[in-house]
């Protein structure tokens, strides 16, 4: 059956294919790996930095190697750029070029999400959760912190948004990247918290997993 002369949207034919799942094998691997290998004391290093960014790489090849579609294209993107962003955040010098390449990573997936089904009421609870945690996170930043950390709060927002609204895996990845953010600021630059880094980067992992998956849901057909 020809999906455009049924008058399905274009991606459907995408999401019709399910992936292999038996490919998500090295993600696994590669996260058992990452929390295996890690030792809180350890300086950062090259090596460190692959190993962290080895799941979310294993990832886009999933993608690469998977029946595709446009969405497929700018997830391995996205990813890429979330890999890179990982890589940076080994280095403390380098926080603010990871703190641009998740900006860059948020923004592709919010493309991917789409405005269809715009879901405008959903973004009144999004804010009232976001700008008070986001108000009190700028309390504790220093002032060269403020700007990029006010954009890269905003461009999550907007890409929780737009998870929720496609739902699915969708919704579930947004929530738990939000989640795992969330952590990560409260832990970093407001108190350190018991386990944190273990939950921030379990949350974090679990989240690409989703937003990944999500590329074969396929798209809500609701337009309210």
């Amino acid at each position: 059956m020809d999906a455009q002369k049924e008058g399905l949207p274009r991606n459907a034919r995408f999401s019709a294919q399910q992936p292999r799942l038996i490919g998500l094998t090295p993600f696994f691997l590669a996260c058992a790996a990452y929390f295996l290998l890690w030792v809180p004391d350890d300086p950062p290093s090259w090596v460190g930095a692959l190993v962290k960014s080895l799941p979310v790489l294993s990832l886009a090849s999933f993608l690469w190697t998977s029946p595709g579609g446009d969405c497929s294209t700018r997830l391995q993107a996205a990813l890429l750029f979330s890999a890179l962003g990982d890589i940076c955040l080994v280095w403390p010098q380098a926080f603010l070029y990871g703190v641009l390449a998740f900006t860059q990573a948020q923004l592709l997936y919010t493309w991917v999400f789409g405005l269809r089904p715009l879901q405008p009421g959903l973004l009144p609870p999004v804010l009232l959760v976001s700008l008070p945690f986001s108000g009190f996170l700028l309390s504790h930043l220093q002032p060269d912190m403020v700007l990029p950390l006010t954009v890269y709060g905003l461009a999550l927002s907007t890409m929780l948004w737009r998870g929720l609204a496609r739902g699915g895996r969708a919704c579930w990845g947004a929530m738990l990247f939000a989640i795992s953010d969330s952590v990560l600021a409260w832990d970093t630059f407001i108190q350190p918290l018991a386990h944190g880094h273990l939950l921030v980067m379990a949350t974090y992992y679990a989240a690409q997993l989703f937003i990944t998956l999500s590329a074969f849901q396929g798209p809500r057909l609701k337009t309210s």
